[in-house]
């Protein structure tokens, strides 16, 4: 029996292997040649945090800083850095063996299979699947068009494998009580965070989710009119609808109340008010009850062993941030009321897999023309999921339980930003978003949009759930239910053939990588950037070609950098300060631009700059002039709009 078991689980993986190499199809035939992904948008930056990874690794160092990018500043430390230190880990290994390219590619394939297999044993856990319905939930999770779309530029949030694992810790948890799965969560939720920080904020906020539905015993209130102050609230309702309407179809304008003359000119103050008037008129309609003190203080011994467990594992991470708190290097975003990144638009969810090779011929290819909005807004949901939910609910009496609905729901209303946005079109109703960035630890989610991958959780476990519920109904066609729909869910699902990217590096990174001397590399136009800002003008391309030449940068990209270590690398070499200033396209004045040159040849030698490789593309006239003069320069070899100088003095 054992035997017949193992084989079957490995069935399941080879499953899921064989889709793997289906969905990225032909990437499996130029695993060392090409990419699923610009390498100079995002993708060289996930790229370069495997190298850089081995790198430090290699030579004895902390592999959770460097000195490669922002080379002139201390030692950068990577704690607020989107790492992907768990695919790094995996990438270890494959890159002395076969190279940086093939291996982020074999690593991109096994998260992806780990993924599915996670969300395989999720499904067979909370839902009591076949083997089958598993295997249908566990594809609907990993192949989701939200999470295929993030392999063309975000790829730890492929790495999606640990949001399952943490449910399942969660489920294990309550239905065993035993503590080594408070272990196992808090170990899960340490690895959600080396895949990517937001995975971890998400763990955190799936537990106090699944938590509160153990706390809390929800029923509904009857009845309401016992509530003596619902007709006062039914007024307000009426009152601040009408305010909106007025708003909606007039320019606003002044009112009195209770004496205060009250400027109204926007709808956003108006719908916020309304929303939560609303939201309060619906939570009156139940009541919410605690549960006994024993499942109180099963759940406080839980949180207390799992955040150790967590703890542990993260320790370097937890040193690092609290090193860069201590010297001033943490990088905490402000909170805006509307300047939010904004969130999926709610069409979004019901649009065709954009994946899909009919989808794209039909409406037109989203990844080649607008790469940016296609990987960060792609948030569509599986027809067949949502077509086998309904089936079950309406023939097999199919009623997960209640935090299914709010998972999927949940994480879903998130993903939606601070305000609704329909068809483009800002409603200004705000949704919860719009008040938990402001709750700490959550609001360390920049960007709402990626909320859809949990929602994609929901959605393909409710899936799994729906389809044993349709089995049970009729336990005769169970089986071919089963491969009915998951025939039905790949021919939907399939993202082939994929558009790739070249990975090969331009010949002068060959030229560079030839050089023994430890000099560095000055990229024109310079920048320093993060997720959030830029100074100058600096491009993922250039971290990209640095996996092949291997010399430090002297600009650099991080998800945060604090603005402290431009300023201080500007003070100790001021030239720095004028080239950011042209890379940005502005005009020095002739005083400026004789003190520039007169400080070139000191700043090269001081900084040790061995090259300079100069996009046509980007820079303006002035940069490239002065820059030749100041610095000394001597082309040596030219790829395309890269020229690539030395300083001659430095031969």
């Amino acid at each position: 029996m054992a035997r017949r078991e193992w084989a079957s689980r490995l069935g399941v993986a080879m499953g899921y292997v064989l889709v793997a190499v289906a969905f990225t199809w032909p990437l499996p035939l130029y695993l060392g040649t090409r990419l699923t992904g610009d390498p100079g948008g995002d993708t060289g930056v996930y790229v370069w945090n495997q190298w850089v990874f081995q790198h430090e690794t290699a030579t004895g160092s902390n592999p959770l800083s460097t000195q490669q990018i922002l080379s002139l500043s201390q030692r950068v430390d990577l704690s607020q850095h989107n790492y992907t230190a768990f695919l790094n880990l995996l990438a270890l290994p494959l890159i002395p063996v076969i190279g940086v390219i093939a291996a982020f590619n074999i690593v991109l394939l096994h998260v992806t299979v780990l993924t599915a297999l996670c969300g395989y044993a999720l499904a067979r856990l909370a839902f009591a699947t076949t083997r089958l319905e598993a295997f249908s939930g566990g594809l609907a999770f990993a192949w989701a068009p939200a999470v295929v779309a993030r392999t063309t530029g975000h790829f730890s949030l492929v790495a999606a494998a640990p949001l399952a694992a943490f449910a399942w810790c969660l489920i294990k948890a309550e239905r065993t009580r035993h503590m080594r799965y408070a272990v196992l969560a808090g170990l899960t939720m340490a690895w959600a965070a080396f895949c990517d920080a937001y995975f971890a904020v998400f763990c955190v906020m799936v537990a106090g989710l699944y938590v509160s539905s153990l706390l809390l015993l929800v029923t509904r209130r009857q009845p309401l009119h016992a509530v003596p102050w619902v007709w006062l609230l039914d007024l307000s309702i009426l009152l601040a609808a009408g305010l909106v309407l007025g708003l909606a179809f007039g320019r606003g304008g002044q009112l009195e109340l209770l004496g205060f003359q009250v400027s109204v000119r926007g709808l956003y103050t108006p719908v916020l008010v309304l929303t939560i008037l609303a939201l309060v008129r619906v939570a009156l309609l139940f009541r919410a009850r605690p549960a006994s003190a024993s499942q109180r203080s099963w759940i406080w011994k839980f949180a207390v062993i799992g955040g150790i467990a967590c703890a542990g594992p993260l320790s370097p991470v937890l040193y690092g941030l609290g090193v860069g708190i201590v010297q001033g290097q943490f990088v905490s975003p402000p909170v805006f009321w509307r300047s939010s990144p904004r969130g999926v638009d709610l069409l979004a969810y019901l649009h065709p897999n954009p994946n899909h090779p009919v989808s794209k011929w039909l409406w037109g290819d989203g990844q080649a023309t607008a790469p940016v909005a296609f990987v960060e807004y792609t948030a569509a949901f599986s027809f067949v999921a949502i077509g086998i939910v309904v089936a079950g609910l309406l023939w097999a009496r199919y009623r997960p339980k209640p935090s299914w609905w709010w998972l999927t729901l949940g994480f879903t209303a998130l993903s939606l930003g601070p305000f609704v946005i329909v068809a483009g079109t800002n409603t200004y109703v705000p949704g919860p978003w719009a008040l938990l960035r402001y709750v700490p630890v959550i609001n360390a989610v920049r960007t709402p949009t990626r909320f859809a991958i949990v929602a994609a959780l929901g959605l393909a476990m409710l899936m799994a759930g729906a389809l044993a519920a349709l089995g049970e109904r009729w336990p005769h066609r169970r089986r071919a239910i089963g491969w009915v729909a998951m025939v039905v869910l790949l021919c939907e699902l399939t993202p082939a053939p994929r558009t790739l990217y070249s990975g090969e590096y331009s010949p002068l990174s060959d030229l560079m990588a030839s050089d023994r001397r430890p000099v560095r590399v000055l990229n024109l136009p310079f920048g320093v950037r993060d997720g959030r800002s830029s100074a100058g003008d600096f491009s993922a391309r250039y971290q990209f070609e640095q996996t092949r030449h291997g010399k430090p940068l002297i600009g650099g990209y991080l998800s945060r950098v604090s603005q402290r270590r431009l300023v201080g690398m500007i003070e100790r070499f001021p030239p720095l300060g004028p080239l950011v200033a042209m890379s940005e396209g502005r005009i020095l004045s002739d005083a400026d631009a004789a003190r520039f040159v007169s400080e070139g040849q000191a700043f090269v030698s001081a900084a040790n700059v061995g090259y300079v490789v100069i996009d046509s593309t980007r820079v303006t006239a002035q940069l490239r002039t002065l820059a030749v003069q100041a610095f000394g320069l001597e082309a040596i070899a030219v790829d395309g709009p890269y020229t690539l100088y030395r300083p001659k003095d430095l031969r």
